[in-house]
């Protein structure tokens, strides 16, 4: 017999400011009991060092989490020139020690330009990546290094946003980058290109696909405002349970075929095309407006990929 969950079940999505020098599932944990929500999950992992937007599904948006893991990101950031760390961030051992006092903006501006497009990125050993089940960040403390294949990841946008000088010059960006870009190897192809070594000092992430910091609230702010009351006073600050797919047009079903759709089966719809193309994914809604999941548009009928368990009771 399944042990049952332990909370509530509680559907949406939170937005959350993550702390400084907690790691991700820590902050993640910390919202669940506040909320006190039978599931929960986040959406991408920050390191303890970074602080920023850390968007928290609890049930049943967490089917649809991947979405906002996809998304693209935007981190600000300060780079030290001058030491090289085993991390890659001011956490880690200083491997190399060179002077940056050579270093000028105009040479930052270059090697930053340099590192816009399509790049290929070689993940570091220091990350949550798995290789054969295992994190490489745990094989990394023990002294293991293992072959990593480069991906290629995307940076829309790389500002320089000031620039100090000195023997250990230190530069302040902004990135928007695809999923899966490590800032950190960002600050050491600077910090290489400019014969000197580099690591991220400081990093927030400011942005997750349409949200960012403005709209985010900290643990620390849902605990005062919850007090010695009820996880329910907090419930304001989900967002729908659509929330992840929100970027999916939207494709309202009759009653009719809502009820086959529930089911799991594929359903005929005169206005499919009007919403999409063939193969398309949609958002798929009942006439009386509850979220019943995500559909593919296969041959004129909508597919159902993904399902709210209960439709009735999500946002």
């Amino acid at each position: 017999m399944a042990r049952r969950r332990k909370g509530r079940a509680v559907d949406g999505v939170l937005l959350l400011d993550k702390p400084l020098g907690v790691s991700s599932n820590h902050a993640l944990q910390r919202a669940k009991r506040l909320f006190f929500a039978a599931k929960a999950g986040h959406t991408g992992s920050l390191d303890p060092l970074a602080t920023g937007v850390l968007p928290v599904c609890f049930g049943e948006a967490t089917k649809f989490s991947q979405f906002l893991l996809d998304a693209d990101k935007r981190y600000r950031s300060t780079f030290v020139l001058g030491e090289k760390t085993a991390t890659g961030d001011a956490e880690g051992e200083v491997l190399e020690t060179l002077s940056a006092a050579h270093v000028t903006e105009a040479e930052v501006l270059k090697a930053i330009q340099a590192l816009n497009g399509e790049i290929d990125q070689v993940p570091p050993m220091y990350s949550a990546l798995k290789q054969n089940g295992q994190p490489l960040y745990k094989l990394a403390r023990q002294g293991i290094e293992v072959e990593r294949k480069a991906r290629q990841v995307t940076i829309y946008e790389f500002e320089l946003l000031a620039f100090r000088p000195g023997e250990r010059a230190e530069i302040d960006v902004d990135v928007k980058c695809s999923k899966g870009t490590y800032i950190r190897s960002l600050a050491e192809d600077i910090g290489e290109a400019l014969e000197c070594g580099g690591h991220v000092s400081a990093l927030r992430r400011t942005a997750t696909g349409p949200f960012d910091e403005s709209q985010c609230v900290t643990v620390d702010e849902l605990n005062a405002e919850r007090g010695d009351g009820l996880s329910e006073l907090l419930d304001h600050h989900l967002l729908p349970t659509d929330t992840p797919v929100a970027a999916l047009a939207a494709l309202t079903l009759p009653e009719s075929s809502a009820y086959y759709f529930r089911l799991g089966n594929p359903v005929m719809d005169a206005q499919v095309y009007r919403t999409g193309e063939e193969g398309d994914m949609v958002r798929v809604f009942c006439e009386s407006g509850q979220f019943l999941g995500v559909a593919t548009i296969d041959e004129g009928r909508v597919a159902p990929k993904r399902l709210v368990a209960n439709p009735a009771s999500a946002s």
